[in-house]
């Protein structure tokens, strides 16, 4: 075993929720093997190409991830390691923030072809493609932006990914949206934490408004344009947003999630041209969090 390859422990947890061995033609015979060769061009970030001899060829594990970053395989592979860590009352419903990262754009991740993919074998667009590819152009050059939710013990929860230029407000909905934990004994799925931080960027009419109508106790601080704008209105300004100091200690949580996530090399430089791609080795990344204990 090579540093940074699944221990036992963890290969034993991943292993029945990965997609069945032994099809026709001798198809999918080692996911361990390329499993630990993905990860390996995570945490390090080398080109495909690169990847050292004992994973196999470097086309068959690029493939796999592509693959299965197209059909969707790896977020329900992410969802069934959420349902399994929720069973098992390793989630922290008590504090759920949100939050964004800048990652900057590798030149190798610009001139994707603007014919829209497919996933292989059928013909469909991958499950998570962007017609913009996620990237955005700055000052800095192209960027690429991850939003998140992050629970209180300092694991992903639901992932985004836009181009680096968009803002934070209009993304809480569809970050919320994305935290859908199944229950392993049946039922409908766990959609509403406990309660839920953000930093000013995030606040809003409409995101309190839509907090409010699914009954999610939240802490934002309000900016002082917003404030000043509310009083000037007067009664028609409506009520002070509540605000809880003790509460909002806990956002540095999301935080050193995200700081934990970067520390995969692939995930804090983007080399991915296709942003469902990235978008797979990003919940590759969080699979991997969730792994360890």
């Amino acid at each position: 075993m090579g540093r940074g390859d699944l221990t036992n422990e963890e290969w034993a947890r991943l292993k029945p929720h990965l997609p069945k061995t032994g099809r026709r033609g001798g198809r999918w015979v080692s996911h361990r093997r390329i499993i630990n060769g993905i990860l390996y061009r995570n945490r390090t970030g080398v080109p495909w190409r690169d990847l050292p001899a004992r994973f196999g060829k470097w086309k068959t594990v690029y493939e796999r991830h592509r693959r299965w970053s197209a059909d969707g395989t790896w977020d329900k592979i992410f969802a069934a390691v959420l349902a399994e860590a929720d069973a098992q009352g390793r989630i922290d419903w008590s504090m759920v923030s949100v939050d964004s990262t800048t990652c900057r754009a590798h030149q190798h991740a610009a001139g994707a072809r603007k014919k829209p993919p497919r996933v292989p074998g059928k013909r469909r667009t991958p499950w998570q493609h962007r017609p913009d590819e996620g990237l955005g152009r700055s000052r800095g050059g192209l960027t690429c932006k991850i939003h998140l939710a992050g629970e209180g013990g300092r694991h992903p929860l639901a992932l985004l990914i836009t181009p680096g230029l968009r803002g934070d407000a209009p993304q809480l909905i569809p970050v919320m949206e994305r935290i859908r934990i199944g229950r392993l004994g049946g039922g409908r799925p766990r959609t509403r934490p406990d309660h839920l931080g953000g930093d000013k960027a995030y606040s809003s009419r409409r995101n309190r408004r839509y907090l409010r109508r699914r009954q999610i106790k939240h802490t934002i601080p309000e900016p002082k344009n917003q404030r000043a704008n509310r009083q000037r209105r007067g009664s028609k300004g409506g009520r002070p947003a509540g605000f809880d100091k003790t509460i909002y200690k806990r956002r540095n949580e999301v935080e050193r999630t995200i700081n934990a996530l970067k520390s995969f090399r692939a995930v804090a430089t983007r080399f991915d041209k296709r942003a469902y791609v990235f978008q797979g080795t990003v919940t590759v990344a969080a699979i991997r969090l969730w792994l360890r204990r």
